[in-house]
């Protein structure tokens, strides 16, 4: 039987659904299993009219990017492919007709921080870091133009070229995420504070205009499509275990 990667409830009184990312022994990372899993339930959420969508992880992270247990078996074009399939997931969060509300714990990082970036509200419960390693790291730009519509443009960009740990304090002073919560033991959050009128402008326009999403879409592949990305993903993997053995 396949791998379950992907936890589903619904509270169909409150038209509340929600997504648990599964795979706790790898951080939830997102194999292709898990990225159709969850292409699949946004579409369901579409047609059973669900009024909100709340994404957590399972374990201790919330979801630690994109999963390379299988690098060494992919190639050049199949990465390419995985990427567009995960850029094309985090816009129909983003556009999703419904609200979205992501609630981060431990790490998020890389493909994992952008799935929090491109919920509607993005909460912390417990402790929680965020990375955008995918620029500086081997050269992939994924969800870049979404977080600097949530931070603005010089701390995207500081964060996207440095790929540094953000504390939850500082995510939260940013404004990638908008609160702290404690355990969540049912489907209902607390509402958050809305975005003051010229984000939400920018917030509305973001999801609303289609260029948005095919710039979005034809950045990630210019720069994914250039030669070389398997071995780039590689020497970063490499320097990241160095790191951590030091």
């Amino acid at each position: 039987m396949p791998e379950a990667v992907l936890q589903i409830e619904t509270d169909a009184g409150h038209g509340v659904r929600r997504l648990l990312l599964d795979r706790p022994s790898c951080g939830n990372a997102l194999s292709a299993d898990l990225v159709a899993a969850l292409a699949e339930a946004i579409d369901a959420c579409i047609r059973d009219d669900v009024r909100r969508l709340v994404i957590e992880g399972a374990g201790r992270h919330f979801c630690t990017g994109m999963d390379l247990s299988g690098l060494d078996e992919e190639t050049d074009d199949s990465l390419l492919a995985r990427f567009v399939r995960i850029e094309l997931l985090l816009q129909a969060v983003h556009q999703a007709p419904f609200e979205t509300v992501a609630i981060a714990h431990g790490r998020a990082a890389g493909a994992g921080a952008d799935l929090f970036a491109a919920c509607r509200r993005r909460l912390i419960r417990g402790d929680a870091s965020f990375a955008f390693p995918g620029a500086a790291g081997f050269g992939l730009v994924l969800g870049t133009r979404r977080l600097a519509t949530l931070v603005g443009g010089d701390t995207a960009q500081a964060w996207i070229r440095s790929g540094c740990w953000i504390e939850a304090d500082e995510a939260l002073a940013a404004g990638l995420a908008h609160a702290r919560i404690d355990a969540v033991e049912s489907l209902e959050v607390p509402s958050a504070h809305p975005p003051d009128t010229r984000t939400q402008l920018l917030l509305d326009q973001a999801m609303q205009d289609p260029r948005t999403a095919d710039l979005d879409l034809a950045l990630l592949a210019r720069s994914a499509a250039r030669p070389g990305l398997k071995q780039r993903i590689q020497e970063y993997a490499a320097r990241v275990r160095a790191a951590r053995q030091q």
